[in-house]
């Protein structure tokens, strides 16, 4: 498949965002010395301690429309994960587990190449993560989410793990969907571009440009959704949906106006934000620190 990119901007904001974005993707490609897996198994209790966090960063593999590949959402939360703990994971003690690919995708199970985990699989599949990582040192495990079908799940399991092992877990989202409370970033798409539309292409085209092909790019807002006050993706009625409901090939949103120069930009922005988010996690604490 051919990919198609603009020119990037010449100069100001666009040139800054392209470059800060170039530089955040050399570093998510960097190899580092900071993924768990590369531990021998003396090691796991020498360099792992109580404040210890540790990434799990979670995908899926599923049907993103015919202009985008079947592991965008892994891509895109691996590679954020990979740039944010080669930049701050000496200075805070951060970890890296390997990426979970196969989630909950059943919305996309319709498709063939979809393949996807049941709730209750994924939900034991999760526990039992947190079974083995409460067998280290480390207290604090962080899931970067990069399927907004997993969110509701995922924030279950966070409990779960809570009650049955005595972790601190969180849940944090390269970026969060409008139907899973996002902001919205492109008005064309009405608030309502929630799988394989303008943000997540632009990604890709920054991430992996050969990967796209904007040819087949086409744009499937639900518009007659946009004037709903309340049953709408984002609104305060959620409902069950199925990608296939709204058009057959299972887009939801406009991705035609994609470019690699604002993949960038969103990609520098997640990570930073994940960057800054583990900062703040590295410190929680449930109670007030007494002083």
């Amino acid at each position: 498949m051919s990919a198609s990119r603009e020119s990037p901007a010449q100069g100001g904001d666009g040139e800054r965002a392209q470059r800060a974005g170039g530089a955040a993707l050399e570093a998510s490609r960097e190899p580092h010395q900071r993924q768990i897996a590369r531990l021998r198994a003396p090691e796991v209790a020498e360099r792992l301690g109580p404040s210890s966090v540790l990434v799990q960063p979670l995908g899926a593999i599923e049907q993103h429309g015919s202009h985008l590949p079947l592991h965008t959402d892994l891509l895109v939360a691996e590679r954020v994960a990979q740039a944010a703990v080669g930049r701050v994971g000496d200075e805070l003690d951060v970890w890296l587990l390997p990426s979970l690919a196969y989630t909950k995708s059943n919305e996309h199970a319709w498709s063939a190449g979809t393949i996807w985990l049941s709730a209750t699989t994924l939900l034991a599949v999760l526990d039992d993560i947190g079974r083995s990582v409460a067998t280290t040192p480390a207290r604090r495990l962080v899931f970067l989410n990069g399927h907004g079908g997993n969110s509701a799940l995922v924030s279950v399991a966070n409990r779960e793990l809570r009650l049955r092992h005595g972790l601190m877990t969180f849940l944090a989202h390269p970026s969060v969907p409008p139907d899973q409370g996002g902001v919205a970033t492109d008005a064309a798409e009405l608030s309502m571009g929630v799988h394989a539309g303008a943000d997540e292409t632009s990604l890709v085209l920054h991430l992996e440009p050969d990967l796209v092909d904007m040819a087949s790019a086409v744009r499937r807002v639900p518009e007659h959704l946009a004037d709903n006050r309340h049953v709408r993706f984002g609104g305060p009625v959620g409902f069950g949906w199925l990608s296939d409901d709204f058009a057959d090939d299972g887009v939801i949103g406009d991705p035609t106006g994609a470019t690699a120069e604002r993949g960038a930009a969103l990609f520098e922005a997640a990570v930073t934000a994940f960057c800054e988010a583990l900062a703040e996690i590295a410190t929680f604490s449930h109670r007030r620190p007494e002083r």
